[in-house]
């Protein structure tokens, strides 16, 4: 992206008749602090969960950057120490989740939007994170993540949110869904609370945050409560380059040399050498180990934050906070919304290459259809006592 495409506007918010209450489900990832500080600004009240090991006086990145945040902007302003929360949670512990909207209910009396923002992103083949139980582990845990907590959180909300007949759920999600290329990735599908739904589709291995929700499954459960749900779909770099990279140890059947495809670890460097040419911070108790042809091209088990620096990171998510102050809590908001001029852009084209494959086999899904005409009785002649055809 260009430094003309990032700069942005300011930050927009529908209208509403008070200030609102936002409950961050990922509060010390950047997207959160960069939107926090947005809906302090602008007068709401936020809520932000912290995994115990992200809060402020621990040594991790993440946790570094949000006790700068929280020490040195939100308890350092009056007005925003009254209209802030830290609240510590895993989003995998339902319980934890419960006591978190019960925090905020007993703060600010209610939540208005509820933005699930927890991400992971893993690298490798379908090979490579197969090749082991450690391997294999680090999609369930993904999955624990980036789906089942997010469910646990919706479900969480969803009572007082109903009480109150009012609420937003909002779901940071992305569009590498959209994309085709030759590599392979896993991802689970935007069917709503349908786990078990996995497609393959050709970058690496994801499992997106929106995997609770689709555009209308959960939104027509909830709407006669007044309750709207909305996916935002950022570019890729979003929440793949601001949250957490774990990847396989690589085999050298996928290797560079090895391989032409371009597989998610190659654009992930690459995506990583352009954004201000940022290091790999290593949070405590991963391990890292080169071999001398990637950043990612370990020979084990690698855990890691991009470190970006801010500028960077604020240009980044610079339109994905602008998406969100806009969309969240609005009386009308649209299910899906793709971010940014690339986004759309990602989308027209994969929606022309659907188009396309559909036209070019259409005549084959027709074939199948049965014929209301065929045979007397209006059924296939197959023979009338044949159950089983």
């Amino acid at each position: 992206m260009t430094k003309s495409a990032i700069a942005s506007p300011p930050c927009k918010f529908p209208a509403h008749s008070g200030p609102r209450v936002w409950l961050l489900t990922s509060g010390a990832s950047p997207i959160s602090i960069n939107l926090g500080r947005q809906l302090l600004a602008h007068g709401d009240s936020v809520v932000l969960c912290v995994k115990p090991s992200e809060g402020t006086g621990e040594s991790s990145v993440r946790a570094v950057d949000f006790s700068a945040f929280w020490d040195e902007e939100v308890l350092a302003k009056q007005a925003w120490r009254s209209r802030a929360r830290m609240v510590e949670m895993d989003a995998r512990n339902m319980s934890q989740c419960q006591a978190a909207v019960a925090q905020a209910i007993d703060a600010f009396q209610k939540v208005d939007v509820l933005l699930c923002c927890s991400s992971e992103a893993i690298i490798g083949t379908v090979e490579e994170l197969g090749a082991s139980f450690r391997t294999a582990a680090l999609i369930r845990d993904q999955f624990e993540t980036n789906y089942f907590g997010h469910v646990n959180m919706i479900k969480a909300a969803l009572p007082s949110m109903r009480e109150n007949h009012s609420g937003h759920v909002v779901l940071l999600s992305g569009i590498s869904q959209r994309y085709t290329t030759a590599a392979t990735k896993y991802t689970m599908a935007d069917s709503p609370l349908q786990p078990g739904i996995w497609v393959l589709l050709g970058l690496g291995y994801t499992a997106p945050p929106n995997g609770p929700l689709k555009d209308s499954s959960l939104g027509y459960e909830v709407a006669p409560f007044n309750i709207k749900v909305t996916i935002i779909q950022p570019n890729v770099e979003v929440n793949v380059l601001t949250n957490p990279i774990s990847a396989a140890p690589q085999q050298p059947q996928y290797s560079r040399d090895n391989n032409p495809a371009p597989l998610f670890r190659e654009i992930i460097e690459g995506l990583l050498g352009r954004l201000n040419s940022p290091s790999l911070a290593a949070p405590s108790g991963s391990s890292e180990g080169h071999n001398g042809s990637g950043r990612f091209a370990s020979d084990e088990i690698m855990a890691t934050y991009p470190q970006l620096s801010e500028y960077t990171r604020r240009q980044l998510l610079a339109e994905t906070t602008n998406a969100l102050t806009a969309i969240g809590g609005h009386d009308n908001p649209p299910a899906r919304h793709i971010v940014g001029h690339e986004g759309v852009a990602s989308v027209k084209e994969k929606l022309k290459t659907v188009s396309e494959e559909l036209e070019e086999f259409v005549e084959a899904s027709c074939a199948v259809d049965i014929d209301g005409t065929n045979g007397e009785s209006g059924s296939p002649q197959h023979g009338e006592g044949d159950s089983n055809v």
